[in-house]
């Protein structure tokens, strides 16, 4: 099973280490715009949580996040569902994981988890709150949430910032 592990990147400038950035989109636009402003920050290494239930719009901010980084075009972005991981650039190296049809950490054995950790690629993960001791303890979370009239709430940290606090896993992961 892949194993925990703190690291620590070179490369772009440092996600904000205590500061909490919340935003609210209004369209699939501003979300994808959303994640692209995101990945300007992220260092190279980073792992990122996309933590929120279906539909709160965890891939429609990855698609803003990979074109940020430079690694694909936004609509060449798709949920790895049931490939389980997407990658994506070549100069810039991007993992898409997907978690939600993973019931047992032991199914993670073949997945290459650690591999994909242990390079200095992003790799973003969707549902990664099913198996949380297997993320660094620097990691980044990005908590979505729906809100009235299509709108989502979106909430980026650091997970050891003095600002983090672990969120309940959703319903339907528990």
């Amino acid at each position: 099973m892949p194993r925990a592990r703190s690291r620590r990147a070179a490369g772009r400038p440092a996600f904000a280490e205590d500061a909490v950035q919340t935003f609210v989109t209004h369209s699939e636009e501003e979300t994808i715009a959303v994640g692209e402003s995101l990945a300007a920050s992220l260092p190279s290494g980073s792992v990122v949580l996309l933590v929120g239930e279906l539909g709160a719009g965890k891939t429609t901010l990855a698609k803003g996040i990979v074109h940020g980084l430079g690694a694909a075009e936004a609509e060449e972005v798709s949920s790895p569902t049931f490939t389980l991981v997407h990658e994506y650039g070549a100069q810039v190296k991007v993992y898409h994981v997907d978690l939600y049809r993973i019931e047992h950490p032991e199914e993670l054995d073949t997945l290459g988890l650690d591999e994909l950790l242990d390079s200095q690629a992003i790799v973003l993960v969707e549902w990664g709150e099913k198996f949380p001791t297997l993320w660094p303890r620097d990691r980044i979370e990005i908590h979505l949430r729906r809100l009235p009239d299509e709108a989502r709430e979106i909430r980026a940290l650091r997970a050891n910032s003095a600002e983090f606090t672990p969120q309940e896993a959703p319903p339907a992961v528990r």
